[in-house]
């Protein structure tokens, strides 16, 4: 079957083999599984409104989001933003139909169409070629309640080094369309902060395409919002292409932290490294993580790995944890895949104990330990010091929690 999309400009396009999920419930056909096959389009009344059936939905909380599943007009100031970038950066806004929106994104569910359709301006962040900065760019977004709509475009031009740090807070209901291009040669870090208020709801699709002998760096770091949901898609399109997807999450009691993650090998010689941690604690905190790689049929020598690993600390916190993997030729220098799921190891206490430290102070230093290697990977030691901090104010909330109830 086929399935009608529409481009940036508005022409009509097809997509071989796709199948229309909303014909399925009528015509008996089998729902698309494979994260690869999901249909794509910039028109929003081309995806129903999600029943929570969806493979792609099933997880995800739809009672608390339906302000952002409506396709209505929402105000342009509900999300103040405040850009810190060098002059050398070049900073535009681009229409529907001016190159380079549109080049690597397409929608894949509701919720990003209407973002797509609602955002008549997007901005664009360009590193002009051969320019390497030493400093990231920062983009402070602060919510100030209501429906919020974005679509970001980020480009790395060919041979330039960048980090993009893109930072949410206060509260709004929010969905985001981040679109990444990483040019020839270029070496790209992007890091998506949300420690939102309480209330917040964040819903964000990343695409990516990374170019011949380029890498991308993407860490997603959630800690604050009632559900914040970040969707990374990465395309490993050029030879030599390098991938690498880290996130860092600690779910309280009522927050649901979710990322669906896929990384696409295409090109030859492409290298994929995915690695997810989680903590839980507290009654009915929620995290999921759905990992896809695809290891295209021209992906020769491709070297591939994805894992997710959460601690879950407190009785009634829920984490799923659901990798996948699809290889589509032998020729291979390496794939595997990861999942694991536990509370404190009892070893490590026994240890931190045994020379003399107390079980609370132990359990936080298993706790640092345990999510700090993710914090690691994003080379900015201002951002490091803060999540280190942050993590801490989690862990003592928790002990004061424990504390009241003793």
């Amino acid at each position: 079957m086929t399935t009608a999309t529409q481009t940036p400009a508005g022409e009509s396009i097809r997509a071989e083999g796709h199948i229309d999920p909303a014909a399925t419930l009528v015509s008996g056909f089998v729902p698309v599984q494979t994260r690869s096959e999901r249909p794509t389009s910039f028109d929003p009344a081309d995806f129903a409104v999600p029943t929570g059936r969806e493979v792609n939905w099933k997880h995800t909380p739809l009672a608390l989001l339906g302000d952002l599943l409506r396709d209505e007009p929402a105000p342009h100031d509900v999300i103040g933003v405040d850009v810190s970038a060098p002059s050398s950066v070049e900073q535009i806004r681009l229409r529907v139909g001016e190159a380079p929106r549109g080049e690597v994104f397409r929608p894949e569910d509701r919720v990003s169409a209407i973002a797509w359709a609602q955002e008549d301006e997007a901005p664009l962040i360009r590193i002009p070629s051969g320019v390497e900065l030493d400093e990231p760019i920062v983009v402070q977004l602060t919510g100030r309640g209501g429906v919020a709509h974005a679509h970001v475009v980020i480009e790395a031009q060919a041979h330039s080094r960048a980090t993009v740090v893109l930072r949410h807070a206060g509260t709004a209901q929010q969905a985001q369309n981040v679109e990444i291009i990483v040019r020839d040669g270029a070496a790209l870090t992007v890091v998506s902060v949300q420690r939102w208020g309480d209330d917040a709801i964040h819903l964000a699709s990343h695409q990516a395409r990374v170019d011949r002998d380029a890498t991308l760096t993407h860490v997603v770091v959630s800690l604050g919002g009632r559900v914040v949901r970040v969707n990374p898609s990465v395309e490993l399109a050029g030879a030599g292409a390098e991938g690498r997807l880290y996130g860092l999450s600690f779910a309280d009691a009522g927050q649901h932290l979710e990322s669906q993650v896929y990384l696409h090998h295409k090109g030859a010689q492409t290298v994929g490294d995915v690695l997810y941690k989680g903590a839980l604690q507290g009654e009915s905190a929620r995290s999921v993580w759905v990992g896809d790689v695809l290891i295209g049929p021209d992906a020769v020598g491709t070297d591939s790995y994805e894992a997710n690993r959460n601690l879950v600390l407190t009785d009634g916190a829920r984490a799923d944890s659901i990798p996948n993997l699809e290889i589509e030729t032998g020729d291979i220098r390496g794939a595997g895949h990861a999942s694991a799921t536990g509370r404190f190891d009892d070893e490590q206490l026994f240890y931190l104990q045994a020379r003399g430290i107390a079980e609370d102070e132990a359990r936080r230093l298993v706790v640092l330990g345990f999510l700090a290697e993710i914090v690691q990977k994003i080379d900015v030691p201002t951002l490091q010091d803060e999540l280190i901090a942050a993590i801490e104010d989690e862990l003592a909330l928790a002990t004061a929690a424990e504390g009241e109830h003793a």
